[in-house]
């Protein structure tokens, strides 16, 4: 066997293991570096191999480097489409032969984003409401009501990896975040994190994770490429609803025990919530308004800050005399101790080491500061 190219046949430390698996076959590798066959008890041929290994690593991350930038002036300048599912409004129509002439010999063609006359009417109405004020939980409520099919369900050949349940708040929020809408292309809003310890080395991988840019790192066309279903107006107003949750009174507020209430019932941390003119906390077991209550399910748990204080301070009782009387020494007492109040509607108490099958993911960091809202 012989490599032509040592760039496109392995990196790194790569061609030890290969080399060796075809000696133990009886096949010979040749190199030209190496005016012959390769001899990796060789000194001489061992340092090549290393210093081959190394310079094709170099190349594999030139090569990345030179894609994305490619990729970056397709989409900014020339408003390419480059793949991926359409969002939901729009279908994928052709956009004439592809413009390298190897490509188009081979028949491959553009596409580009056009109109869905089923669904397009609903995107219009989704940032109809959302300017109107109507929450996102309300939008994605009234369209299950109402039937509409969400992206999932209506694409089930691209969204097969979706559970197809209905519209959710979630599904709403992405459909308004996304500048598509608006007539122009946009690239780079989520990159592949390969988290690889060795730069250029898949096989240092810990797993391929999804992650989100920065906005000032999304490549938009210069110009419009499709046609909009929405004005840039009313996307950038559709963002600002609602952007901040600012009190009707104009009154800070303040919650002592943010993060430190857990739900009995489903583990989750309690949200704070003004309730009645006092600070709370409320744990709604993971549902949302965009569905109505189904039969059976757990009634959300609401607690006021005062009796939850009350409680505690009962049950600190003679450990401690500075949190006795005062609501901001309990709260710095508990988070210095990380100690959290595990609670029902029946029942409240402290638990120092919470079980982590109880309290997932959450074990791992500290309870956070008290909110100011």
């Amino acid at each position: 066997m012989i490599v032509g190219e040592y760039e496109r046949a392995f990196h790194g430390d790569q061609l030890a293991g290969v080399a060796a698996v075809l000696a133990a076959h009886g096949v010979q590798l040749w190199l030209p570096e190496t005016c012959g066959p390769v001899d990796l008890n060789n000194p001489t041929h061992q340092a090549l191999a290393m210093l081959l290994g190394h310079q094709s690593k170099r190349e594999v991350l030139r090569a990345r480097f030179r894609t994305t930038m490619a990729m970056r002036a397709q989409a900014r300048d020339q408003g390419r489409h480059l793949g991926g599912r359409p969002p939901y409004g729009y279908r994928l129509v052709d956009a004439g032969p592809h413009p390298n002439t190897a490509h188009a010999r081979w028949g491959r063609r553009l596409h580009r984003l056009a109109p869905d006359p089923v669904t397009a009417p609903h995107v219009h109405w989704i940032f109809a409401q959302r300017i109107a004020g109507t929450s996102a939980a309300g939008i994605a409520r009234t369209l299950n009501h109402l039937g509409v099919p969400s992206p999932s369900q209506y694409d089930r050949a691209r969204n097969w990896h979706r559970t197809a349940e209905g519209w959710t708040v979630r599904t709403v929020a992405e459909i308004l975040a996304n500048p598509r809408y608006t007539g122009r292309q946009v690239w780079n809003r989520q990159y592949t994190d390969h988290q690889e310890t060795e730069p250029g080395d898949r096989r240092a991988s810990r797993g391929s994770v999804r992650r989100w840019n920065r906005r000032d790192q999304w490549v938009l066309s210069a110009r419009l490429v499709h046609p909009p279903l929405v004005s840039e107006t009313d996307f950038v107003q559709a963002q600002t609803v609602n952007a901040v949750a600012t009190p009707e009174d104009g009154q800070p507020r303040r919650y002592l025990l943010t993060g430190l209430v857990v739900c009995r019932t489903c583990g989750r941390r309690a949200d704070a919530h003004w309730v009645h003119g006092r600070p709370g906390y409320r744990c709604r077991h993971g549902h949302t308004g965009a569905s109505p209550p189904l039969p059976g399910r757990p009634k959300p748990l609401y607690l006021g800050e005062d009796l939850l204080l009350a409680h505690i301070a009962r049950q600190l009782d003679g450990r401690t005399t500075e949190a006795r009387d005062d609501a901001r020494a309990t709260a710095a007492y508990l988070r210095a101790n990380q100690i959290t109040i595990i609670c029902d509607a029946d029942t409240i108490t402290l638990d120092r080491q919470p079980s982590p099958a109880r309290i997932p993911r959450q074990k791992q960091r500290p309870p956070p500061e008290p909110l100011e809202t």
